[in-house]
């Protein structure tokens, strides 16, 4: 599918998509993202470390929605440019006749998703080039491709964080997952400083200073609000790395500035 693209690619403002893609060790990214990437490690030098816990999250929670939930259909919201373990790879790795509908506001991720995000011969893969504040576009568009009356899993990794206005974000968060039919899922992680306190809010307002993707961080407690009138599974909202994490060890994994949950509509 072919989406006229909504934004140019400006090279010399910072994305969070390339900024996030920089700190995983990718190539997708300008200057401006590298400068942007450094001053944030240059506070909190683990900030990789919650690039790599969201995308383990993102894994465990795939794999709960398909094998416990039934779901086999996903929409990603905020895609992010490609690495591993993307969605619709681990959905169709357990269930091959899943169908992904990607949205991303970048037109360098939706590039690069149409290149790179290819689907099983059984199921399907697209891609909608739109921002998260328009809701009745994404779902208008995904529906060419999901059938909204079956269940979905709503993918909002770290983009929530993206809309400054709260009301602004709890709104469109409600609007989608009204969208959804019962036995659908909301999954979602959101930046906090409650881990790293001021040097986080301090990043947050370098980055924002620089003209890039704004963000901002939430409470546990406001991103709790986020799942309101769905079932938030156990263990609730917490770091994406302890969100039924896998590991032998005795203990649980370090804390991550991304917190996230599960919820089920319905």
């Amino acid at each position: 599918m072919n989406q006229p693209s909504p934004h140019a690619i400006d090279p010399t403002v910072p994305h969070s998509a390339r900024v996030w893609n920089y700190w995983l060790g990718g190539k997708d990214n300008y200057p401006a993202d590298r400068a942007a990437g450094d001053e944030v490690l240059a506070r909190i030098p683990d900030i990789p470390d919650g690039a790599r816990a969201e995308r383990a999250f993102l894994v465990r929670a795939i794999r709960h929605l398909v094998e416990e939930g039934g779901i086999r259909q996903f929409l990603d919201i905020g895609t992010g440019l490609p690495t591993m373990d993307n969605t619709h790879e681990v959905a169709q790795r357990l269930a091959p006749e899943s169908r992904i509908v990607y949205v991303d506001n970048d037109p360098l991720v939706m590039v690069h998703a149409r290149a790179l995000l290819t689907s099983t011969p059984e199921g399907e893969t697209d891609y909608v080039e739109a921002d998260l504040r328009d809701p009745e576009a994404i779902l208008a568009r995904s529906a060419e491709t999901l059938d909204f009356d079956r269940p979905v899993g709503l993918m909002l990794l770290g983009v929530v964080n993206h809309i400054m206005d709260s009301e602004e974000s709890y709104a469109v968060v409600d609007r989608l997952v009204g969208a959804l039919p019962k036995g659908s899922f909301l999954v979602l992680t959101h930046s906090t400083a409650e881990i790293h306190g001021e040097p986080m809010l301090e990043a947050m307002r370098e980055m924002n200073e620089r003209g890039g993707t704004p963000i901002t961080a939430r409470t546990r407690t406001e991103i709790e609000r986020y799942f309101d009138g769905t079932e938030l599974l156990e263990p609730g909202v917490v770091s994406c790395s302890r969100w039924r994490p896998e590991q032998d060890g005795p203990g649980l994994p370090a804390e991550v500035y991304l917190f996230g949950g599960v919820g089920r509509i319905g």
